[in-house]
């Protein structure tokens, strides 16, 4: 079963417009002294030149260099449609228009050359769709240590003084003695009975003969 041809209006109306640029090209190229198969090539070259232009756009749509050679084939292309409209003299083409279109061949060919054989910027890779971010684990802890008061008991920091060899007898800091001395008089009133040095050294988990210095100066046994 044949398919019934549809004839698309955008398409006909760009040959349209493509074979009246075509013949206009033609046309100028021929009245500014470009006979025979030279006036010809003058449409081909501009037209060409705008494909190119108009392709590199595409794949890179910020290229400034592609946006002039456009603007450049298709004001050639414009132009030569307004100067066959009846507002030039083709019988009578001035100096500067022959100059132009003389000169268009190599503009041409330098503008070709150019967006053909310069470096696109080639796209960022893009990241696969399936392929996930692992998930940040914030470590960190909401438990708060409950201090227990019948047992443990905060010991003050100890001074560099207080660390001394075993040979020499250690000096108690004052806030460390006094400390002890609290603990040792709670122990007396809950238990109504004194403190023993071993109990207190357990207590304050200190080196022994810094254990030793405060039960002498408590006077425990």
């Amino acid at each position: 079963m044949s398919r019934s041809i549809r004839p698309d209006a955008v398409l006909v109306q760009a040959v349209i417009a493509g074979a009246l640029s075509f013949a206009h090209l033609h046309d100028l190229a021929e009245a500014a002294g470009q006979t025979g198969w030279k006036a010809w090539a003058y449409p081909v070259s501009v037209d060409l030149l705008l494909v190119a232009a108009w392709h590199r756009l595409r794949t890179a749509r910020r290229d400034r260099s592609a946006w002039t050679w456009f603007v450049i084939a298709l004001t050639a292309s414009l132009g030569a449609n307004i100067a066959t409209a009846g507002l030039l003299d083709l019988a009578h083409v001035p100096a500067w228009l022959r100059i132009l279109v003389a000169g268009w061949p190599a503009l041409a060919f330098l503008g070709g050359t150019l967006l053909v054989h310069s470096p696109a910027a080639s796209p960022a890779p893009a990241q696969p769709a399936d392929e996930e971010t692992a998930p940040e684990v914030e470590m960190h802890r909401t438990d708060e240590p409950i201090p227990d008061s019948g047992q443990a008991a905060t010991v003050p920091e100890l001074s560099p003084a207080a660390r001394q060899p075993a040979s020499n007898a250690p000096a108690v800091p004052a806030a460390l003695l006094d400390h002890a001395r609290k603990i040792a008089d709670a122990h007396r009133a809950s238990t109504g009975s004194p403190m023993s040095a071993g109990a207190l050294s357990a207590r304050l988990q200190l080196p022994a003969p810094m254990a030793d210095a405060i039960a002498a100066e408590l006077q425990l046994t």
